[in-house]
C-alpha cells in the first residue's frame, strides 16, 4: 500500500455502511493520495478495536450475483474510539481539515419536534452544560461534538469547513444545519453567527445495501487475500452516492469515482428513501413476523413481494417523477433484493423504527389519504410495526422508542393502532385504522 494520506476528511460513526459507500469513493477518487479519512466511532468502540490495529485498512466485499470480489480500501488512515476527544478537537483546529462526515443514524442528531436540538434529552443536557463550563469537554451526543469541534476550530483561527450528513434523512444538509445552530445557540450565542459565516451544511444521497460482516466473511477475505481481516464490509455491485453544496476548504474528486454532484439532492433523496428504505421498512417488520430472517427470502415470499408492489404503487403517485424511471429503480430492486449472496437481516434493518417511519412511511399514507385513497401497502408497514413493538418477528432495538412501545402495548389491537398512529401524526383515522388491522390479520395469514 502506499503511503497513508494526510488527514483532511473526520468522520463521526464509522461502521459498514459509511465504508461501503463514501470510504470506498474516496480511495477511488484520483486525488486520493491527499485526502485521508480520520474515523471516530459511534455508541461502540468496535470498529476501532478492529480497525485500528490494521492501520484503518479492510477489505470490501462486493457480493455479486455470479460471485464475490474483494477490494483493500486505504482511504481511513486513522481509528478512534469516540472517546477519544482530545484527538477529534486537534482535527478540528487543522485548518488542512475541510470536511466532517457523519453516519449516526437518524435517532443520532437528537431533534425535537420542530426539527432543532432536543434540550431535553438527557445526554444533550449534559453536553450543554459540560460545554458552557468547558469548551474542551468531552461530550457524547453527535450534535455536541460538532458544536465542540466548531467552537475548537473557532478558537484555532482554521476557517471554513463543511458538515456533510449521510443518513436518510430528508433534506438532511439543512436538517444538521437547523440541529447545529440551535445546539450552538444553547452553548455559545456568538458561535451561531460564526458557524453561519463559515460552515456549509452539504446534503447527500446514498443508497447501496451493506449488511453486518459475518465470520463467513472474514473467512472468504482469509482465503482471498491470504491475511486476517477483523473488519471485512460486505456490500452489493450497486452503489449510487449523490451530494450537493459547497465545499469552501475543498473535497476529493468523488464525481471522478462515480458520486453524482448535483443542484438538488431531493428528488434522488425521495425516490431512495420511499421506494428502497421504504419497502426495506415494510419487509424488515412483516417478513420476520412471517419468520425471515434476510431480505431474499422476505422478497421471495409472494405476500410480502406483493405489499412492496402496492408500497411502490402508492408512493410514485407521490414523486413525480416519470414512470419509466420509477419502473427501472424498483426493476432493479428486486434484483438486488433477491441477490442472496447479500445476506441483509431483516433484524438489522428493523433498528430505530421510531425514527425511520416518520420519513420513509408516513408522508406516502398522508399523501394517499389527502387524495382520498386508503394505501395497503402503507398500512401493511404500519400493521408490521405495531406487531413489532409488541413483541413479534425482530426483536425490539429502538433508541427513542419509549412512547410507542407504550402505545403499542396499551390494549388489544383496536385500542393499540389507533394509539400508535396518533403518534405518528396519523390519528382520528377510522378508515386507515381499519386497514391497518386488516393487515394485521394478513400478515399472521399462512
Amino acid at each position: 500500500m502506499p503511503a497513508a494520506a494526510p488527514v483532511r476528511i473526520v468522520h463521526l460513526g464509522v461502521g459498514n455502511f459509511y465504508r461501503a459507500h463514501a470510504a470506498w469513493y474516496t480511495h477511488h477518487a484520483p486525488d486520493a493520495a491527499d485526502w485521508g479519512i480520520a474515523a471516530f466511532t459511534g455508541r461502540r468502540p468496535d470498529a476501532a478495536r478492529a480497525l485500528a490495529p490494521q492501520d484503518g485498512l479492510y477489505t470490501l466485499i462486493t457480493k455479486g450475483a455470479e460471485g464475490d470480489s474483494t477490494e483493500v480500501i486505504g482511504s481511513i488512515v486513522a481509528v478512534h474510539s469516540s472517546d477519544e476527544h482530545e484527538a477529534y478537537l486537534g482535527y478540528l483546529e487543522n485548518p488542512a481539515v475541510a470536511v466532517v462526515s457523519l453516519t449516526v443514524t437518524e435517532a443520532g442528531y437528537r431533534r425535537g419536534a420542530d426539527g432543532t436540538i432536543d434540550l431535553d434529552d438527557e445526554a444533550v443536557a449534559a453536553d450543554v452544560a459540560a460545554l458552557t463550563t468547558d469548551p474542551r469537554a468531552a461530550v457524547t451526543t453527535a450534535p455536541m461534538k460538532l458544536v465542540a469541534g466548531l467552537l475548537a476550530r473557532r478558537a484555532a483561527g482554521s476557517g471554513a469547513i463543511t458538515i456533510m450528513p449521510c443518513d436518510n434523512l430528508p433534506d438532511n444538509g439543512a436538517a444538521v444545519g437547523a440541529v447545529v445552530l440551535s445546539a450552538a445557540q444553547a452553548v455559545d450565542a456568538s458561535l451561531a453567527p460564526w458557524i453561519e459565516e463559515h460552515v456549509e451544511f452539504a446534503s447527500s444521497m446514498v443508497d447501496r445495501i451493506t449488511p453486518a460482516t459475518t465470520d463467513a466473511d472474514r473467512d472468504l477475505v482469509r482465503e482471498a487475500i491470504g491475511a486476517d481481516d477483523a473488519s471485512p464490509v460486505p456490500t452489493e455491485p450497486f452503489s449510487e452516492w449523490v451530494i450537493s453544496g459547497d465545499f469552501p476548504a475543498g473535497r476529493p474528486q468523488w464525481e471522478a469515482a462515480g458520486a453524482q454532484l448535483v443542484d438538488d439532492v431531493e428528488p434522488h433523496e425521495r425516490r431512495k428513501l420511499w421506494l428502497l428504505n421504504g419497502s426495506h421498512t415494510l419487509l424488515a417488520y412483516a417478513g420476520s413476523i412471517r419468520s425471515h430472517e434476510t431480505i431474499d427470502a422476505a422478497i421471495a415470499d409472494p405476500a410480502c413481494r406483493g405489499w412492496v408492489e402496492l408500497w411502490w404503487q402508492e408512493a410514485e403517485r407521490h414523486l413525480g417523477l416519470p414512470h419509466e424511471e420509477i419502473q427501472a429503480y424498483t426493476d432493479a430492486l428486486l434484483d438486488r433484493y433477491a441477490n442472496a449472496r447479500v445476506r441483509h437481516l431483516t433484524a438489522q434493518i428493523a433498528y430505530d423504527g421510531s425514527q425511520k417511519l416518520p420519513v420513509r412511511t408516513v408522508p406516502v399514507v398522508q399523501a394517499e389519504r389527502a387524495a382520498g385513497n386508503v394505501p395497503t401497502g402503507g398500512a401493511t408497514t404500519l400493521a408490521a410495526w405495531v406487531l413489532h413493538l409488541r413483541g413479534e418477528g425482530a426483536p425490539v432495538k429502538d433508541a427513542t422508542v419509549e412512547k410507542a412501545l407504550a402505545a403499542a402495548t396499551s390494549g388489544d389491537l383496536p385500542v393499540a393502532v389507533p394509539a400508535v398512529l396518533d403518534l405518528l401524526g396519523l390519528g382520528g383515522d377510522e378508515e386507515l385504522t381499519a386497514a391497518v388491522l386488516a393487515q394485521v390479520d394478513a400478515i399472521h395469514a399462512p
